[in-house]
């Protein structure tokens, strides 16, 4: 399935931290929590400004990003988690 995010959303995959410590003790899945990272699958054409022009997306596919806890609303797109988010929820892209 294709999905195209309108104005300034983009699509973002999580990326799955490790699963054992610095230490090496293992953490099991019911003890971890959702990671703050993520891939950019899509994105927007961007925000239309008060003057009628597109502000263009400084995010782009393929970035990894970090977003707030709370960020986006989570959707299951072929037996897949992602989240659509606006450009704001995105606190900075790793590089």
């Amino acid at each position: 399935m294709k999905i195209r995010p309108m104005n300034d959303r983009i699509l973002v995959v999580r990326v799955e931290e490790e699963k054992k410590t610095a230490g090496g003790i293992i953490i099991p899945d019911t003890a971890k929590e959702k990671p703050q990272e993520g891939k950019v699958v899509a994105v927007g054409p961007g925000k239309m400004g008060e003057d009628g022009k597109r502000i263009p997306m400084e995010v782009k596919k393929g970035d990894r990003i970090l977003f707030s806890k709370y960020a986006g609303n989570e959707i299951k797109i072929d037996g897949v988690e992602h989240i659509f988010m606006r450009e704001d929820d995105v606190l900075g892209i790793l590089e």
